[in-house]
């Protein structure tokens, strides 16, 4: 690469310019390749001259730019009377075509102004919006005036009340700081939320395996009984027991992924344990898969609610919130009367709620608990959650499936206590 040294600077700036301009103007003449050329403002050639005009008004005064505004004015008066002039004559009102020429006379300054990553970023965005038209078409039919809502919900969430909030403790009693429980909250949501819209926007059909992979970020204990009720209904058969045993699979990926975020010293603890785990719940998953695969594609509407109910309702946080108030209590309580001893015992009889909370309580300590005690912790917690899942599968299913459902809860629960086993020896 040494040759790019011999290569003047100024040479390197007006060959990107070029190229980009050109690119951009070959994708408007293959976007508009059925219209008839007297309609359009230009296309190839045209977007190349504008990129070039730019060039050469920009360095003609590279301090003030007095010329390459005038330029810019300029350009902009003639496409406004080409805009209205397609008007009168098809009565075609879109303006994507006018703004990219305006947004490619902007390319000079972005070569001798940016970095290279935001130039090349500035070029990829244009050429992949303009070609996504028909995908956003078809994006805006699948979403409902709630998603925006949703959206806005989030980004409230995370970009402004989270900010505003104290990191000092609430109190001397409740050892959590409004900063770090909103925080929890907006994790938490946030990974669900990416569950919710990968299964209503990227896979609105996916058959019931697919459902338990997507279920199980967003909640394995909901998606469990779902499935275990729908299996009963008689809609997907002995499959469902595939699709549960990846939801609990998927569970692990999850906890994982929050512990990484929030303590990177527990989750290269658990990293093993739980990827060992996972692994055993997908061999578990695809022994049933294989048994019956015909079974795979089939869908379930009702179960879709698994991982398509919306992760942001005010009462799902409030709950969260509060359920992670009273574990930060609990925890801190147990903990200053029972040691670390009482903390894993805990740990069983929490399992049989909405573990999130605790963990993330637990992941978030500053000090008072051992890793290892915070580690072994969450493996009880997620024992006694899946023995919970067990319970709730074998009763809501149907007898058909009750065996196999034992069988692979049983041998998922042992995997889980030799884990924790291990981490009591060390």
């Amino acid at each position: 690469m040494e040759i790019l040294n011999y290569i003047p600077d100024e040479f390197v700036k007006f060959f990107l310019v070029l190229i980009f301009s050109l690119l951009i103007g070959l994708e408007q003449r293959r976007h508009h390749i059925n219209e008839k050329d007297d309609l359009l403002f230009g296309t190839d050639r045209t977007f190349t001259f504008i990129g070039l005009l730019a060039y050469v008004l920009f360095i003609a005064d590279p301090v003030n730019y007095i010329p390459f505004l005038i330029g810019f004015v300029l350009i902009g008066v003639l496409l406004g009377i080409q805009y209205f002039h397609k008007i009168g004559q098809n009565g075609k009102y879109g303006l994507t075509s006018t703004i990219l020429a305006l947004l490619t006379y902007c390319i000079p300054i972005m070569v001798f102004t940016q970095p290279v990553w935001l130039m090349l970023s500035f070029i990829v965005a244009l050429l992949t919006i303009t070609e996504l038209k028909s995908d956003f078409i078809s994006l805006s039919k699948k979403a409902s005036e709630e998603e925006f809502i949703t959206l806005a919900k989030f980004i409230a969430f995370a970009g402004i009340i989270l900010p505003l909030l104290p990191e000092e403790n609430i109190s001397s009693q409740v050892p959590i700081s409004p900063y770090h429980l909103w925080l929890a909250i907006v994790v938490v949501s946030g990974i669900s939320y990416a569950s919710y819209l990968l299964k209503k926007f990227v896979f609105p059909d996916s058959g019931i395996f697919l459902t338990g992979v997507l279920g199980g970020i967003y909640s394995s204990t909901a998606t469990t009984v779902i499935l275990a009720r729908q299996e009963k209904k008689g809609l997907a058969g002995s499959a469902t027991v595939s699709a549960i045993m990846i939801a609990n699979g998927m569970m692990y990926l999850r906890i994982l992924i929050l512990a990484f975020i929030f303590n990177t010293p527990i989750a290269v603890q658990l990293s093993i344990p739980f990827i060992a785990m996972f692994v055993v719940s997908y061999l578990l998953s695809r022994f049933f898969s294989g048994r019956n695969a015909v079974n795979l594609s089939e869908t379930t509407p009702e179960a879709d609610q698994a991982s398509g109910k919306n992760p942001l309702e005010f009462r799902t946080a409030a709950i969260f919130g509060i359920l992670f108030v009273v574990f930060a209590v609990v925890t801190d309580f147990v903990l200053k009367k029972y040691g670390s001893a009482g903390v894993t015992q805990l740990a069983f009889v929490v399992g049989v709620t909405d573990i999130d909370p605790f963990l993330l309580n637990l992941l978030q300590q500053k000090a008072g608990i051992g890793q290892t005690t915070i580690a072994i912790a969450i493996l009880n917690a997620t024992n006694s959650n899946n023995l919970l899942k067990m319970i709730y599968a074998i009763s809501l299913g149907s007898k058909n499936i009750r065996r196999n459902l034992i069988l692979n809860f049983s041998i998922l629960i042992a995997a889980g206590l030799f884990m924790s086993l291990i981490f009591y020896l060390l």
